[in-house]
């Protein structure tokens, strides 16, 4: 395991989100309580409407609560405008989804350079940069593009990409739900990896009991509550 976790770098109380359905109000999250401390790998899992992607997408500033309290890094995420969210973004939160997202005219090197440029940042030469590339097992792929890599690879490149800016917290969604099951536990092994050598703080969605188990703790959501961990 890595170093005990630190303080909470996500606080989230009373927090609920109601999307308006036609002339219906659908309560996603119906009060949702949580600390994640820095350094730590927590599996959020559920099934299908549990409200776990409704939080991740708060979490990582893409919608906005309805109402309570959403601390990231220091930040409070719900009084942030659009802007300040789009801030928080580049410079604090990354993200890896189930599809992997990169472009397909570019090589895997150049996807990784886009996010280093759309931030404003440029670490390809520097140690962290180099054993991010290591630890993940693609720097011998990264003149490739997306179409000359397998699944395993394209999720790998996802997340070089999402964690070559050294945001404090990466939030994976699903991140092996495209993948074989060799590929699945690679990744999941990578990301294991990330959070004790570089002390990453994750947050992983999930359904999968066995994907879960790679976290330091497991928190299960159920209609919009955590019920238990």
């Amino acid at each position: 395991m890595s170093s005990s976790p630190g303080a909470p770098i996500i606080q989230l109380q009373g927090l609920r989100k109601i999307y308006r359905v036609g002339k219906v109000d659908v309560e996603a999250l119906r009060g949702v309580n949580l600390d994640v401390p820095a350094g730590e790998f927590l599996a959020v899992v559920g099934p299908s409407g549990s409200g776990k992607s409704t939080l991740f997408h708060i979490v990582g500033g893409l919608t906005p609560p309805t109402a309570g309290s959403v601390r990231v890094g220091g930040h409070d995420v719900a009084a942030m405008s659009d802007a300040d969210r789009t801030k928080l973004r580049k410079s604090s939160v990354s993200f890896v989804f189930q599809k992997f997202n990169l472009l397909p005219t570019l090589t895997a090197r150049d996807n990784i350079l886009l996010a280093q440029h759309l931030a404003g940042k440029n670490h390809q030469g520097d140690a962290r940069f180099q054993q991010v590339l290591e630890l993940l097992g693609i720097a011998h792929r990264l003149d490739h593009k997306p179409a000359a890599l397998s699944g395993g690879e394209q999720q790998r490149v996802a997340i070089a990409r999402a964690i070559v800016n050294q945001p404090a917290i990466l939030l994976a969604d699903e991140p092996t739900g495209n993948l074989d099951s060799q590929n699945s536990g690679a990744v999941l092994e990578i990301l294991r990896d990330l959070n004790e050598r570089l002390g990453q703080t994750i947050l992983m969605i999930t359904h999968n009991p066995d994907a879960a188990a790679y976290g330091h703790r497991v928190v299960h959501m159920r209609d919009g509550l955590i019920v238990g961990s």
